[in-house]
C-alpha cells in the first residue's frame, strides 16, 4: 500500500530558486517588449507598484500557510475561511491559468527552437513536454532540480545584462541609436510619453509578468522545512523585484531609447545585439527558450498538484487523488499533460492574437487567486487572532494593506475592460466562473 502523503523533497535551495524562477518567465523575457511601448520609461514605475503589491499577497500568503501545517495550498484556507466555493472555484481557475500559461509556452518552445532547426514547431514542442513529464513523474526532487538550472540560467543572463549596461553607462558607449545614457529614460517624450493612458494599459503585461510567483505557495507541502524556507524565498521577493525586473529594465532603457524598441521581439535580444555580441541572438534564444521550458515545468507541476489537492477534498475525480511508488501525484500529472498537449496542437491554428488573449486571460484569473489570498487573510486576522498572536511571520500593515492591493486589482480589471487590446478577454473570462458556479452547485461539496 503506498503511503498517499506528497513527499517534503525540496530543500531551501530549491524554494529558493523557485521563487526567482517563479517571477522571472516569458511575460518578462517578451512581454516587456510590448509593455514598453505602451508605457515608455514609465514601465519601470508599473512594475514597481505591481511589484509592491504581489510581495504583499505573498507575505498573507506565507502567513497563512504557516498557521496550520496541515495547509498544502491556498484552496485549503480558502476553505476554511471563506468557504468551500471559494476552495473549488479557486482551485480550478488556478488549474485554468497554469494550463493555458503552459500551453502558450510548450508552443513558444516550438518557435525558439526553429531558430537552429528547420522541423515543424509542433515536433521539439512535444518532445519537450514527453520530457518534463518523464522527469516530474520520477521525483519531486528532479522537478526542484529542474527549476534550479532554469532559474540559474535567468539569473546569470540578467546578471550578465546590468553588468554589461553599467560599463556602458560608465563608458557612455555609442550605439547605432544614440549614446548609452540614463538621459534616454526622459529625452524621448519624458517619463509618460504615451500619457497616463499608456502607463495604464500596460499593467495588464506586467501582471502576466508576475504570475508564478505563488508557486513558493504550491510546493509548500513537498518542502523539506517551509518554517525557514518559505519566510525566507518571501521575504527575498523585494530585492528580486529591484534587481531582476526594475534594475534589468532601467539598464535595457538607458542602453536603448524606449522608441527604438521592437513591441514584438525581445528587448534582451535587441540590446545585447547592439553592443556588438555575435552570438547574442543565438544566446539570449537560448535563454527564451529555457525559460518557456521552465514555465511549461511549473505549470505541469501546480497543474498537477492542484487537481491532485482538489481531488483530495472531493472536488474533483478520485483517481487524480492517488500517488505513484514516488509519492508523485502522476494521474493528475497525466491529465495536465494531455490537457496541454490538446492545446499546443490546436494553438498552431489561432491567429496571432492569441497570445494577447492568453495573457489577460491569465492576469484576470490569477488576480482571482491572489485576491482569494488577501481576503482570506483578512477573514483569517478576525476569526482566528489566537494563531495571529501566536505567528511569527506576520504580513505586516494588516488589513489596510489587503484592501488598498485588492482596489489596485480592480482598478486594473477596470483598465482591461476598456482598452481595445484586451477587453474581449475580460468579458469573455466571466463565462468560467459562471461555469465553476454552475458546477459547484451541482457537485455535493456544498456545507
Amino acid at each position: 500500500m503506498v503511503q498517499q502523503e506528497l513527499k517534503r523533497d525540496l530543500k531551501n535551495r530549491h524554494v529558493q530558486l523557485i521563487a526567482i524562477g517563479g517571477t522571472i518567465g516569458t511575460g518578462l523575457f517578451l512581454g516587456s517588449g510590448k509593455a514598453i511601448q505602451l508605457a515608455g520609461p514609465s514601465i519601470l514605475l508599473a512594475y514597481l507598484i505591481v511589484g509592491i503589491a504581489v510581495f504583499f499577497v505573498m507575505r498573507a500568503l506565507g502567513e497563512l500557510l504557516l498557521s496550520n501545517a496541515g495547509y498544502q495550498s491556498f484552496t485549503d484556507f480558502a476553505v476554511d475561511y471563506i468557504g468551500p466555493w471559494a476552495g473549488f472555484v479557486t482551485g480550478w481557475t488556478y488549474w485554468f491559468c497554469w494550463i493555458m500559461v503552459a500551453m502558450a509556452d510548450i508552443i513558444a518552445v516550438g518557435v525558439y527552437v526553429q531558430y537552429w532547426f528547420d522541423i515543424p514547431q509542433w515536433v521539439p514542442a512535444l518532445i519537450c513536454l514527453i520530457i518534463l513529464l518523464g522527469l516530474n513523474l520520477l521525483t519531486v526532487k528532479l522537478f526542484g532540480e529542474l527549476e534550479f538550472w532554469f532559474a540559474l540560467i535567468k539569473v546569470i543572463t540578467i546578471l550578465a545584462l546590468i553588468i554589461v549596461g553599467i560599463i556602458l553607462l560608465v563608458i557612455g558607449f555609442q550605439t547605432n541609436t544614440g549614446t548609452v545614457s540614463v538621459k534616454n529614460l526622459w529625452e524621448h517624450g519624458g517619463l509618460f510619453p504615451n500619457g497616463i493612458s499608456g502607463f495604464l494599459l500596460s499593467f495588464q503585461m506586467v501582471v502576466f509578468a508576475y504570475v508564478g510567483v505563488e508557486l513558493v505557495g504550491v510546493s509548500a507541502a513537498e518542502t523539506a522545512n517551509p518554517k525557514k524556507s518559505i519566510p525566507s524565498a518571501i521575504n527575498k521577493i523585494p530585492m528580486r523585484i529591484l534587481f531582476f525586473y526594475v534594475g534589468a529594465l532601467f539598464v535595457i532603457l538607458c542602453i536603448n531609447p524606449w522608441d527604438q524598441l521592437n513591441a514584438s521581439s525581445s528587448p534582451f535580444v535587441q540590446v545585447f545585439g547592439l553592443v556588438g555580441i555575435p552570438v547574442a541572438a543565438g544566446i539570449i534564444n537560448f535563454v527564451v527558450l529555457t525559460s518557456a521550458a521552465s514555465a511549461c515545468n511549473s505549470g505541469l507541476f501546480s497543474t498537477s498538484r492542484i487537481l491532485y489537492n482538489l481531488s483530495r477534498h472531493k472536488q474533483g475525480p478520485a483517481r487524480l487523488a492517488k500517488l505513484n511508488e514516488n509519492h508523485v501525484p502522476s494521474a493528475a500529472l497525466l491529465t495536465s499533460t494531455v490537457v496541454v498537449s490538446i492545446g499546443a496542437l490546436l494553438s498552431k491554428l489561432i491567429p496571432e492574437q492569441a497570445f494577447s488573449i492568453v495573457t489577460t486571460i491569465s492576469a484576470i484569473c490569477f488576480i482571482w487567486v491572489w485576491g482569494i489570498i488577501l481576503v482570506s487573510h483578512i477573514r483569517y486576522t478576525k476569526l482566528r487572532p489566537d494563531l495571529r498572536k501566536k505567528s511569527t511571520f506576520k504580513a505586516p500593515f494588516t488589513p489596510f494593506i489587503n484592501y488598498a492591493v485588492l482596489a489596485l486589482f480592480v482598478l486594473i480589471l477596470i483598465i482591461m475592460l476598456f482598452a481595445q487590446a484586451t477587453r474581449l478577454s475580460v468579458l469573455m473570462t466571466p463565462l468560467w466562473f459562471a461555469l465553476l458556479f454552475l458546477l459547484y452547485s451541482f457537485s455535493g461539496n456544498k456545507k
